[in-house]
């Protein structure tokens, strides 16, 4: 014991030590101190004021306008993104500037860009009206006017005008008729042109037709080009139409439903040469006006490129204020409203780091009172912090996914970072896949400082971060092939010849006549001969199913030797006495013992049937055991056995929760506080609530949750033992695809002589080893696996229920917005 407690301590074993401080800071270096903690980030604060609204706290005020200059930021964020411009990723070399200044060149800016996006607003609307008149004169022109010739050759009766299909050409003709050279008559035939969006074009027309009840004539015709919506910016189709209609009441339903369909109607004179003045007109007005568009837009983006070469770091710094005022504000005042205090959690390896950066601060500020730092206890629990780095991180998360540590609580990563590979491999070995998986890793790996920095996609994003428990995987996977022999579920001789031949000189089918073993047996892994042979699917079932028992056995020990660190480390002899020996004890008396059967029977090449031992064992523990028996001793040894399981169930049950009413009762007569501290609290006691649960103890409570703890170890060491058969069964499908795919899709089309056969039998191979066996059976090992950790693991000793350690940080502040 002397030697265990002598030992090193292990990173990532255990979290971080924590310890309560409490600051008092003055009021004039508050704000430098909590930015100076922020650049450490080393310190989680506690909200004192969690009482309070939003609306009531300090602060209040420049929170406010914090956010109010981050909304400008967006906007102009937005406005950089809209033309097109990028914004400077790098920070300038502009010197720093104070929050209020920053403000006022925000307001000016914003000002500045809603001015010129509202003048450029108005101008794009006046070019578009120029542009559709434009275009309205151009085609108008053509149902109106058509030449003396053609109005001879083309005349007929209205009637007949109405109904034709030729609308261009028969128009004319008809206007010609009632147009003379004057004006129109009051009683005559009149016509409205305007431009529509095209999407709009039919519907416009069956209402017009509706509405006059058909006494209309439609023409249109789709514009020569697109305009530009000024709040969207994008290019609309639109349509030039010209309706044909007599009456005043007629007219007036037409202006509404174009007004109701958002159509734009523009005067068209019926006479040539003042439609010819009026276009010339609009030409050089329009001319005029995409000059003053195009100095505007010129203008504005290099407003927009002064205000994107400072846009990240201005970012930044109103991201960092806010964030500091939302900070400030879980402090309180004290009495005398000079000081602020605040209360939070910090590792013990910072405090030297956190004292420095306050002395900093009360140097910078040039305040005459230093900051106050020191500890203080706390009732609650501290929260949990594991230093990671890039490799260990993955394996934290895998685990936190689970439920963060509880304060000091022995931590599974330290071991995951191994066995999760490694069981994942189990269900996964086949190093012709491993490789593939390695050379995935081998690419995120290499490209880590480049991927890092980009925005990456939710699924691309979730395999970098896993990029070193891929490359682990893949490397186990690679060992467990090797153990298997299988490369896209072929066998090599990799390690010498096979231990076995054919029976006599004349076998010619050494599958089917049946193999004899004539020299030693083959170093490594699964001899190539038991491919194909009779027995093959037997003797790997066999080898695999009793591994998966003696991987299971062992990695559920090694739970419960943990959960007796975790006694041993917070002082509880209750739980080494009544919870780790019985636990150790029912495990190794029942499975422990199937393992050293499986062990023994593998060393002595026994035919031992280990079902009917394991059976009777129950039945008939008295019985002679007969051509079963694997050692001498074996049945009295069964009985010991069997009697010591029956023990550890009440030993684990029964003296538990009398022995902590024993303490409690006591603990009211004076005597044994000691015990009560060293036991209850660390046993039984919540650590948020051990100040206040002294006063309590519910016997029934205690001895039910007794109960249903041994219920669950007893009848989870029979189906997590069974549940790691899921090791067997999936190496097992997925060593039955492998083959499946090699044989009758792969040797299957290599074997007609087609070029093309071969191609599409080796294409299909490729798509199912890449999408069936590289990525769904990868997902399905891999989800296995973390259930083997979660369950069948981590339920020995992992309680799981602590929270995170989250300082105050500008880097993670980073991260969040990323």
């Amino acid at each position: 014991m002397e030697f265990i407690d002598n030992l090193p301590p292990m990173d990532l074993m255990r979290s971080e030590k924590m310890t309560f401080v409490q600051l008092i800071i003055p009021v004039e270096s508050a704000h430098r101190a909590v930015s100076y903690l922020g650049e450490l980030g080393l310190l989680q604060f506690r909200d004192l004021n969690a009482d309070k609204s939003p609306f009531q706290r300090t602060f209040v005020n420049q929170v406010k306008r914090c956010g109010e200059m981050a909304r400008k930021l967006r906007f102009f964020k937005d406005q950089v993104s809209k033309a097109g411009l990028i914004s400077s990723a790098h920070p300038d070399l502009q010197p720093d500037i104070e929050l209020e200044e920053l403000e006022i060149q925000l307001s000016e800016h914003e000002h500045e860009l809603l001015e010129m996006n509202s003048n450029s607003e108005k101008l794009r609307q006046t070019y578009n009206e120029l542009l559709e008149f434009k275009m309205v004169l151009q085609k108008a022109s053509g149902f109106l006017v058509s030449s003396k010739s053609h109005a001879v050759v083309e005349e007929r009766e209205l009637d007949e005008t109405a109904y034709s299909k030729d609308r261009y050409v028969e128009t004319a003709s008809l206007l010609e008729q009632e147009m003379g050279p004057g004006p129109s008559n009051q009683s005559g035939l009149r016509f409205v042109s305007g431009i529509i969006c095209k999407s709009k074009a039919l519907r416009f027309e069956r209402m017009l037709f509706r509405a006059t009840r058909g006494n209309m004539l439609f023409n249109q015709a789709t514009a020569d080009e697109h305009i530009m919506d000024p709040v969207s910016t994008e290019m609309i189709e639109k349509t030039v139409f010209v309706v044909f209609f007599s009456g005043e009441q007629a007219k007036t339903k037409i202006l509404k439903i174009c007004e109701a369909f958002g159509a734009n109607c523009y005067p068209v004179p019926e006479d040539m040469t003042k439609q010819r003045q009026i276009t010339r007109e609009v030409l050089a007005r329009l001319s005029e006006l995409e000059a003053t568009l195009d100095a505007g837009i010129r203008h504005r983006n290099k407003a927009l490129s002064s205000i994107g070469f400072h846009l990240m770091k201005w970012m930044n710094m109103v991201r960092r204020e806010k964030a500091v005022y939302d900070t400030l504000n879980m402090l309180n005042f004290d009495v005398t409203k000079k000081c602020l205090v605040g209360e939070g959690w910090c590792p013990i390896f910072a405090k030297p780091q956190i004292q420095e950066a306050l002395q900093r601060a009360t140097f910078d500020s040039n305040s005459q009172v230093g900051i106050i730092f020191h500890v203080m206890d706390a009732v609650e629990s501290p929260p949990t912090y594991f230093r990671t780095n890039r490799f260990t991180n993955a394996f934290q998360e895998i685990v936190d996914a689970y439920g963060v540590a509880r304060y000091q609580e022995a931590n599974p990563a330290v071991y995951t970072v191994i066995t999760f590979p490694f069981l994942f491999a189990v269900m996964f070995g086949d190093w012709g896949h491993g490789i593939c998986l390695l050379l995935g890793a081998l690419v995120l790996i290499a490209r880590e400082s480049k991927l890092s920095s980009q925005k990456l996609g939710s699924f691309m994003e979730m395999l970098f971060g896993g990029r070193y428990v891929l490359l682990l995987m893949s490397l186990f996977s690679i060992y467990c092939g090797l153990i298997y022999n299988e490369f896209f579920s072929v066998p090599y001789h990799i390690f010498g010849g096979s231990a076995y031949k054919c029976r006599d000189a004349t076998c010619s089918n050494a599958n089917t006549v049946g193999l004899i073993k004539y020299q030693d047996t083959y170093p490594f892994g699964v001899d190539p001969s038991w491919r194909g042979s009779r027995s093959e699917l037997p003797f790997l079932n066999s080898l695999k199913m009793k591994m998966s028992i003696l991987l299971g056995v062992t990695q559920m020990n090694l739970g419960i030797v943990l959960s007796y660190f975790n006694a041993r480390f917070f002082g509880s002899s209750l739980d080494i006495r009544y919870q780790f020996v019985p636990q150790v004890i029912f495990l190794n008396s029942l499975f422990g013992y199937l393992s050293l059967l499986i062990i023994i029977k593998w060393c002595t090449g026994s035919q031992a049937d280990l079902y009917h031992v394991m059976i009777y064992m129950f039945l008939s523990p008295t019985d002679n055991l007969g051509e079963n028996q694997l050692f001498w001793g074996q049945r009295p040894l069964q009985i010991i056995l069997l009697l010591l399981a029956l023990i550890a169930v009440p030993w684990m049950l029964f003296p538990k929760p009398f022995i902590l009413k024993k303490l409690h009762s006591e603990r009211f007569q004076g005597r044994t506080y000691g015990i009560l501290g060293t036991s209850e609290m660390d046993l039984e006691v919540e650590p948020d609530s051990a100040r206040q649960h002294h006063e309590e103890f519910n016997f029934s409570e205690i001895f039910v949750h007794q109960m249903i703890h041994s219920i669950e170890f007893v009848l989870g060491a029979v189906s997590n033992t069974a549940s790691y058969l899921r090791l067997w069964a999936l190496s097992l499908a997925h060593s039955e695809l492998s083959t499946v795919f090699y044989e009758k899709v792969l040797l299957l089309a290599w074997g007609y002589n087609n070029i093309v056969i071969r191609m599409v039998g080796l294409a299909v191979f490729a798509f199912a080893t890449a999408f069936i066996l590289l990525m769904m059976e990868t997902l399905s090992a891999f989800l296995h696996a973390l259930r083997l950790h979660w369950v069948e693991f981590q339920n020995k000793f992992y309680h799981g229920d602590g929270y995170k350690f989250r300082p105050f940080s500008f880097a993670s502040l980073i991260d969040d917005e990323d």
